[in-house]
C-alpha cells in the first residue's frame, strides 16, 4: 500500500458513522475534544459558522467541508453570537443515520462523518495536520470528495439493499479524497515543510513509497538512497528533515505498527507476525515491541482494543 492509502487504512479502528442533521434556527452546538477521533461536515443545504478552537468565526456555505483530524472541540451554529450547547455526540453512532433538531427558522442540512482512532497506531502525517481543516467549495475543485460526499448523502437519505457496504466505502474514500485535498491546496513545494513536503517531494515519496509497500524487506540507507535516486549521505538527510526521523528508524517503526496491527486483527502467533515484519527471530521483534508499546507482543494481543 502506499503511504495515504496506509494512513487511513491503520489509524481507525471499529466502524465509522454517518448522520445527515437537519438543523433549523435558532441552533447552535459544540462538539467536544475527543482525541481518538477524527470527522467532518458538509454542507449540503443553508449556511452556518464554523467556531473553530481558536480565532475568529468562519463563515460556512453549500459544498463547504470542515475537517477536525485530532478530535479537537469546535462548534456550529447559525449565528455566531450566540451560546453554544454540547452536541450529544453519543446519540448519533451509527453507520448512518438521520437526525432533526433545533427551532422554526431556516433549514441548514449537513452530512456529518465520524472516524474511531486508534493512538496506538497514529501515523505522523496526522500529527502534522492542523486542528481544523475548512476546503470551501470552489467551482471545479476536487472533484472526486464532491462525487464521492454527494453518493454518500445520497445513501445515507435513501438506504437501499447493500447500504452498509456503500456507505463504509464511501467514508474511506470520503477521508482519503480529503488527505488528498488538502495536499493539492497547499503552498508552491519549495516553500512546504514537513510531511507536507515529503510527500510532493519525488525522491522521498519513492523511499517511502517502497517501505510501505515492503515493509519487511531488510533495506538499508543506500538502497532507499537508491530507490530516491539521491547519494546515502544526502538523502539521509533529506529524509530525516523532512520526515522527522531517520530513514531506517522510520522503518522500524513502520514495522511495528503494522505488527501491532497483525496482532490485534489476526491469529498469526507472535512468531509469525515476527518473521512477516522481518524480524530474525521473535526474542527480536519482542524486546523492539516493547520499546515501541511499553508493553510486550502477547500482552498487547490480550489487552483491550478501542471499540
Amino acid at each position: 500500500m502506499d503511504v495515504l492509502s496506509d494512513v487511513v487504512a491503520f489509524m481507525r479502528c471499529g466502524r465509522p458513522n454517518s448522520t445527515r442533521f437537519s438543523w433549523r434556527a435558532p441552533w447552535g452546538v459544540r462538539f467536544r475534544t475527543t482525541p481518538e477521533s477524527a470527522g467532518f461536515q458538509l454542507i449540503l443545504r443553508g449556511s452556518c459558522w464554523l467556531i473553530p478552537p481558536d480565532g475568529e468565526p468562519v463563515p460556512l456555505s453549500v459544498g463547504d467541508l470542515v475537517f477536525v483530524p485530532h478530535g479537537d472541540s469546535y462548534g456550529l451554529t447559525d449565528d455566531p453570537e450566540k451560546p453554544l450547547v454540547d452536541a450529544d455526540c453519543g446519540a448519533h453512532h451509527e453507520l448512518y443515520a438521520s437526525a432533526a433538531t433545533g427551532g422554526t427558522g431556516p433549514e441548514t442540512v449537513i452530512l456529518s462523518g465520524g472516524y474511531r482512532i486508534d493512538l496506538d497506531r497514529t501515523h505522523p502525517i496526522l500529527s502534522s495536520l492542523p486542528s481544523v481543516i475548512h476546503l470551501p467549495a470552489t467551482l471545479g475543485s476536487h472533484p472526486e470528495l464532491r462525487a464521492a460526499v454527494e453518493l454518500l448523502a445520497a445513501e445515507i437519505e435513501n438506504p437501499r439493499t447493500g447500504a452498509d457496504i456503500v456507505v463504509s466505502s464511501l467514508l474511506e474514500m470520503v477521508q482519503l479524497y480529503v488527505l488528498r485535498a488538502y495536499y493539492d491546496t497547499q503552498e508552491e513545494p519549495c516553500t512546504l515543510s514537513g510531511w507536507a513536503a515529503a510527500l510532493a517531494d519525488p525522491a522521498i515519496g519513492r523511499a517511502l513509497d517502497a517501505v510501505h509497500r515492503d515493509p519487511a524487506r531488510h533495506w538499508t540507507v543506500e538502497e532507499l538512497g537508491a530507490r530516491a535516486g539521491m547519494s546515502r549521505a544526502g538523502f539521509a538527510r533529506r529524509f530525516a528533515a523532512l520526515v522527522g526521523q531517520p530513514p531506517l528508524a522510520y522503518l522500524t517503526w513502520w514495522r511495528l505498527v503494522n505488527g501491532a496491527r497483525m496482532l490485534r486483527e489476526s491469529d498469526a502467533s507472535v512468531a509469525e507476525v515476527a518473521e512477516r515484519m522481518g524480524y530474525a527471530s521473535e526474542f527480536a521483534f519482542g524486546n523492539a515491541f516493547k520499546r515501541e508499546f511499553g508493553v510486550p507482543p502477547g500482552r498487547f494481543r490480550r489487552s483491550p482494543a478501542v471499540a
